[in-house]
């Protein structure tokens, strides 16, 4: 039906198109033949009405909603309102006018207003102005009433001015608010929880379920722990239900499924769009009927081997065969006419046929009726069978039945692809596994027909390949070999050229060193006595495998902090290069002891001053660059570029030596950087006389006194032959020493008490007692060496035991560094009482020597490892000392040897002659700690070291200090000495000193008394010689006398270790056996002064004689 146009004046028009609607539905029934069909005029008279009902409604609905507004006077019609069609038409064309922003924002925020409302006119508003207040005031209210839908006025204005009666809209009453205040909690019935005995004691009896438990469900029972975790659960009745599943036959899948009337191929009907009243049902038996697709046997859907695996990721995919492809990959068309029941029965059985001797049979019926069936793709499965018969030749196979379905699908895998191979051809023989027999017998493939030739080949191919594959490894190893000689040619090229430089280099710095040391010696009287410079750099340059045993080096190194008390004489300025870094704690403890010298010097407590001008400690930047390198301080400075800058601008326009350690090859490397002389000797010849056998040389040539000895030994021979000849020599020795050239400190030695194991002792006894005076001829002692050499080496092996545990510990690995880098054997002293001393020496470059400072040893962890000294010494007269030293040093100077050296001598009673005799032990050439010490004692007390008498000077108190008594039995002092003794070590480690602050350390010492009198020069003070682990100190102790000395410094280790340490943490310390030694000295001491006053004088006795275990 036509559509009514939307507006009311067009009433007649729809009249018209109603008879037009009657008039076109007479003519179609005028057409039918006279035959009125009821249901047709049924339909048309309900169009019919539906449309004029309709129409009828938008006609009165228009007429119902028109707004109409009462003109204003003299104002023309169309300027009075603007109808919003005029606005929104886009079709008329009379009224174009586009709304700006704020219309659109006010046309969207108003509620929709039904068509043909008018709108008040912009322009009508603007007149308005011209009325009276009042009609202007109901206007505009009107006006707003209107236009607000939510007013409450508008509903009523709008029936009484425009005659339109709204909707009535009910409104929702407000909730009454509910009076009281809220409940705050859960309003929900707490559930029963396992109890907190249960769940400690799962052993205890469960509590009871409820009905309103269980009727929560198992779930929440199980959460809320009235059912164990691993409870079995069994619910009766249970939700799952068993029963019988049939189980089809196998055979059931090739039956062809029966195609039911209902279930018609849609895709081949033709749907008639004329033909709306016939039944699909009727359709369907008029088409003509499909054949069933024949059934497919289960072999004509196998495939290859290779489409297997190549199928086995994906296992709903649809394997295509080439029925399955015909089937469903063809376009939708009719289907054809129906096959004869002759070709559909041939693919029901599956197509075999054989293959003898290489050759097809193709005229058997089998083979015929295959190639029929395949007639379409044949061309693919000639050639897959020509592929089996070349592959059942070159084996010689008997005979070979071939599955026909399989090789056709084979076929169409392999048909635009490479070759099959002998797995695949497999998979299409029925009989493969006595294929795969025949095949895989070793030689098969050469029985066949070309049998002579495969093997010729294959003989051919083989020798080619060995021969092609020995040359080719040949050359590759050839190649390999000239990379690495061509490899190793340039790095030894490179590697020479670098040792040639750098011997190059060591020459020049040498020549530089020797130059600047002739300038030196020559301009030394008038440096010594003017303003100067001294660069201390305490490097312990001993070789790496030394360095590299040496725990916490770079400590070790920074023990000779006491070098800055150089600043004692008021023209030397001190710049000290620190190993480690140091705290502020640390740096504002030296400033404060350095100020004392004033103080001393006057005596007077409040006369510091500050030296901090006068002196410099730098730490190399290079220190972090080689934290585990364990290189010297003089290797670290000399790659520490910012501090020899620094150096160079201090030291700039002054006169300046430097001072190291044990002499290395750097020290001449930073000597040649800063310009400045060394006072050492060169390194070279300091590290060849301060070996155990380069001292033994110096001494023999200085003519002085050493224990039954010989060095340079090399070799296993060399040192049974060299000890079994000293022990003939000297059979009251009763203990030998194996000393290691290169070691210090006692590191490097072991022992053996040859005598006590020796079997002919006895007899080499009674021999020397026989033979007298002539004992010491060879020819009489013959006889005895034979013997005493025949059982060295198993009591070497036996008995011989290093000092050194921690670093050698067993005698073979020591013998084998005794033999690697030689050694010395040497005497041990014939007797229980002795005493190791040390001096200090300084050979001037002017070749001045001067006796610096004398003390005794004082051992703590090993009776051959010096812990502290004494000073001065008081086991020997000055003069037999002093002579000694004077032809050590005399020698040294005939070497070129100059600069700071320590002496080891050792004193003892000789049992036979009960003469005390002093031998020369070992020659250090470098700055000592010793000398350190003394230093910090001369700085302490302003004293001065009187070579001729070893004793220690100060100058006399003018204080009248009261007199005391010392010790029982003795008179009171006779007032205040002018000597002072000193007990000093640079060695004392405590690990619970780590866990102590040294502002706290000192605290402790000021609490116990312990601390350094200034008026009367005596006390204690310590050198800090770590910041951070803090487990490592040195400590001076001085007094009048040398017993009080010691006693004091037993006390201060006494109270220290015991202020530090508890009960259960005691801790790794050496106090122990310091105290020890100590205290023996004491008593040895005392012993020693008791005679001397019964003698009533005589020759000077060893007042510090100490017992070697």
């Amino acid at each position: 039906m036509t559509e009514i146009e939307p507006r009311a004046e067009d009433v007649g028009h729809i009249l018209v198109k109603v008879q037009d609607d009657l008039r076109q539905l007479r003519e179609k029934m005028a057409a039918g033949g006279g035959t009125i069909n009821v249901n047709d005029l049924d339909r048309a008279l309900a169009k019919t009405e539906e449309g004029l009902q309709r129409h009828t409604e938008e006609v009165v609905y228009q007429l119902n909603n028109r707004v109409q507004m009462l003109p204003l006077d003299g104002i023309p019609r169309d300027e009075q309102v603007i109808s919003t069609e005029s606005i929104l038409d886009l079709q008329g064309g009379t009224e174009n006018r586009r709304p700006t922003y704020a219309q659109r924002r006010d046309m969207l925020n108003r509620q929709p207003l039904p068509p043909g409302v008018k709108l008040p006119a912009r322009r009508m508003l603007q007149q308005m102005n011209s009325l009276s207040p009042g009609q202007k005031h109901q206007q505009q209210f009107t006006l707003r009433t209107i236009i607000n839908p939510q007013n409450e006025l508008n509903r009523i204005s709008m029936r009484e001015g425009f005659g339109i009666q709204l909707p009535l809209i009910n409104e929702r009453k407000p909730q009454p608010k509910l009076q009281g205040k809220p409940m705050i909690g859960t309003t929900v019935e707490h559930l029963t929880v396992l109890p907190k005995a249960n769940r400690v004691d799962a052993s205890l009896a469960p509590p009871p379920i409820e009905e309103d438990d269980a009727r929560r469900g198992i779930l929440s029972l199980l959460e809320r722990g009235l059912i164990p975790p691993a409870a079995q659960l069994t619910l009766d009745p249970s939700p799952v239900k068993q029963k019988l599943m049939q189980l089809h036959d196998p055979e059931d899948k090739s039956k062809p499924q029966a195609i039911h009337e209902t279930n018609a191929n849609w895709a081949v009907m033709k749907i008639d769009a004329n033909d709306n009243n016939e039944d699909p049902k009727m359709a369907l038996t008029q088409m003509p009927v499909v054949p069933p697709r024949p059934a497919v046997s289960p072999e004509t859907r196998t495939v290859s081997a290779k489409t297997r695996n190549s199928s086995a990721g994906s296992r709903n995919r649809v394997i295509k065969t080439p029925a399955s492809v015909k089937t469903f990959e063809m376009p939708l068309q009719p289907l054809p006419p129906p096959t004869t029941p002759a070709s559909g029965d041939l693919k029901h059985a599956s197509h075999k046929f054989a293959i003898q001797h290489g050759k097809t049979r193709d005229n058997q019926p089998e083979f015929l009726t295959f190639k029929q069936h395949y007639c379409l793709t044949w061309g693919g499965i000639v050639t897959m069978i020509r592929h089996l018969e070349r592959m059942l030749t070159s084996f010689a196979i008997p005979i070979a039945f071939i599955h026909g379905d399989r090789l056709a699908d084979l076929s169409m895998e392999f048909e635009l692809e490479k070759a099959p191979d002998v797995a695949d051809l497999l998979s299409v023989i029925i009989n493969r596994e006595d294929v795969e027999a025949v095949i895989n017998k070793p030689g098969r493939r050469f029985v066949g027909t070309h049998g002579n030739e495969i093997a010729a080949t294959q003989i051919q191919s083989s020798w080619r390949r060995y021969r092609e594959r020995s040359q080719y490894l040949e050359y590759r190893r050839l190649k390999w070999a000239a990379g690495v000689i061509a490899i190793s040619w340039v790095m030894h090229i490179k590697m020479a050229k670098m040792r040639q430089q750098l011997r190059r280099t060591r020459l020049d710095h040498l020549e530089a060193f020797r130059r600047r040391t002739k300038k030196f010696s020559a301009q030394w009287d008038r440096i010594k006595n003017s303003r100067r410079t001294i660069i201390h750099v305490p490097s312990l340059g001993y070789s790496q495998s030394v360095r590299d045993n040496i725990t916490d080096f770079g400590i070790r190194q920074n023990t000779q902090m006491a070098r800055l008390c150089d600043i004692r004489d008021p023209n030397v300025d001190v710049i000290f290069i620190s190993a480690v870094p140091l705290s502020d704690e640390t740096l504002q403890y030296y400033s404060k002891l350095l100020g004392l010298n004033s103080a001393v010097a006057n005596s007077n407590p409040e006369d510091q001053c500050d030296m901090s001008e006068r002196y410099k400690i730098i730490v190399p930047e290079a220190i972090k660059s080689f934290p585990t390198h364990h290189m010297c301080l003089s290797s670290i400075l000399k790659y520490s570029p910012r501090t020899l800058s620094r150096i160079r601008h201090l030291i700039k326009g002054r006169d300046a030596f430097l001072v190291s350690g044990v002499p290395h090859k750097d020290d001449l490397a930073v000597a040649d950087a800063l310009d400045i002389p060394v006072l050492s000797p060169e390194p070279e010849v300091a590290h060849l006389y301060s070996t155990k056998s380069g001292c033994k040389r110096i001494f023999a040539s200085a003519n002085v006194s050493t224990p039954p000895s010989e060095y340079d030994v090399y070799s296993l021979g060399q040192l049974h032959e060299c000890l079994a000849q000293l022990v003939t020599e000297n059979l009251g020795v009763q203990r030998w020493l194996f000393k290691l050239d290169d070691e210090f400190d006692g590191r490097g030695l072991a022992y053996c008490d040859v005598p006590q194991y020796l079997r002919c002792y006895k007899w080499a006894l009674r021999e020397e007692q026989r033979y007298g005076e002539k004992w010491n001829k060879k020819w009489a002692q013959e006889a005895a060496y034979i013997k005493i050499h025949a059982e060295i080496p198993d009591i070497l092996y036996s008995y011989a035991q290093p000092f050194n545990t921690k670093l050698f510990p067993t005698w073979e690995k020591f013998l084998r560094a005794f033999l690697a880098q030689g050694g010395v054997i040497e005497a041990c002293p014939p007797s229980e009482n002795i005493t190791t001393l040390s001096t200090d020496l300084l050979i001037e470059p002017s070749g001045l020597v001067n006796m610096l400072t004398c003390g005794d040893q004082i051992h703590a962890e090993s009776p051959f490892s010096c812990w502290g000294v004494s000073m001065p010494q008081s086991s020997i007269e000055p003069d037999a000392l002093n002579a000694a030293c004077k032809k050590i040093a005399d020698s040294c100077k005939s070497r070129g040897i100059m600069g700071y050296m320590r002496i080891d001598f050792v004193t003892f009673i000789n049992p036979k002659t009960m003469e005390q005799e002093l031998w020369a032990l070992d020659l250090c050439l470098h700055y000592s700690d010793h000398l350190a010490m003394f230093r910090l004692m001369e700085y302490v007390t302003h004293g001065v070291f009187q070579p001729e008498t070893h004793t220690v000077e100060v100058a006399k108190s003018d204080d009248n200090k009261p007199r005391r008594r010392r010790l029982a039995g003795q008179d009171e002092d006779e007032g205040p000495r002018n000597c002072r003794y000193a007990v000093m070590s640079t060695r004392l480690l405590h690990t619970n000193l780590a866990v102590v602050h040294y502002s706290v350390f000192f605290q402790m010492c000021r609490a116990h008394g312990i601390g350094y009198d200034i008026k009367d020069k005596t006390g204690s003070a310590f050198v800090l010689v770590d910041s951070f682990n803090r487990e490592r100190l040195g400590m001076l102790t001085v007094g009048d006398n040398l017993q009080g000395a010691l006693a004091t410094f037993a006390r201060n280790l006494s109270v220290i270790h015991q202020e530090i340490s508890a009960p259960n943490m005691q801790g790794v310390t050496n106090f122990k056996g310091a105290i020890a030694d100590i205290e023996g000295i004491l008593g040895t001491t005392v012993q020693n002064a008791q005679e001397n006053q019964t003698q009533g004088g005589g020759n000077k006795a060893p007042a510090n004689q100490q017992k070697v275990q």
